[in-house]
């Protein structure tokens, strides 16, 4: 065989397998590692969606301020009453607080429903005073409270607007719990009498309301919330008045 032509075979075999190791080489990953590194690992995936919900069931504590009263004809007679007698009875929105638990079950990741359990008071407060200018000097008052504890069972749905920040609604169920009537007279500043009589038993045991707010929660697991409770039931058992709680809620809340 020539020696000319086999030289030529070898060169175009050798060019043939550069062009096939060539083309493997292009068609596997460059994977680049530095010496004495490891390697790369994936990145962790987050426990929060896109909408700051949990991938999985949480539970948490809250715990907050209630400012409750009452709204109903009962209400709206007595306030008539107080514009006849020239301001000296007066009606006032009753402090109080309720604290609890609950529980959050993601639905995807716009929306959850939370379930939950708190004690919550609620009532209303009504002042009065002599109508009488000459003796305002002595500083008269007469204030009755309805002191009343609930336990609220809501069963809320929240929609999550942005990470972190959602709008709720719901049913809520209250099981009446005690129900006093505290009377206090005082003058000149000091207080001259103080009873409490306990009205209980002339409410009805389970009241019904629709409740709903705003919220926002953190990433630590904090969370702040405002919210409103619209009565639903008429409050006295025998229908003798026709009223209903109203109470303005501002909570602090840990899920873990």
């Amino acid at each position: 065989m020539n020696t000319r032509l086999f030289g030529r075979l070898a060169a175009a075999c050798l060019f043939v397998a550069a062009s096939f190791t060539a083309a493997e080489a292009q068609t596997r990953p460059v994977q680049t590692h530095r010496v004495g590194y490891p390697a790369p690992r994936p990145a962790a995936r987050s426990t929060y969606s896109s909408a700051g919900t949990s991938t999985g069931v949480k539970f948490g504590i809250k715990a907050g301020l209630n400012v409750a009263d009452w709204s109903g004809d009962a209400v709206e007679s007595l306030q008539n009453l107080a514009d006849l007698s020239q301001g000296s009875v007066t009606r006032e929105m009753k402090p109080g607080f309720h604290a609890g638990v609950y529980a959050t079950l993601p639905l995807g990741d716009k929306f959850s429903i939370e379930p939950g359990v708190q004690y919550s008071e609620k009532g209303t407060r009504l002042t009065g005073t002599l109508p009488f200018e000459q003796l305002d000097f002595l500083n008269a008052k007469v204030t009755a409270t309805a002191r009343m504890a609930y336990l609220d069972i809501p069963l809320i749905a929240k929609a999550h607007l942005t990470p972190g920040l959602y709008l709720y609604a719901g049913p809520q169920a209250s099981v009446l719990l005690s129900n006093k009537a505290r009377v206090e007279a005082s003058a000149l500043g000091f207080s001259a009498y103080q009873h409490d009589f306990d009205i209980k038993s002339q409410f009805r045991p389970v009241d019904f309301a629709v409740t709903g707010g705003l919220g926002y929660q953190f990433d630590s697991g904090f969370g702040l919330s405002a919210g409103y409770d619209y009565g639903l039931s008429s409050l006295d058992k025998n229908n003798r008045f026709d009223a209903q709680n109203r109470v303005i809620k501002a909570a602090l809340n840990f899920s873990f």
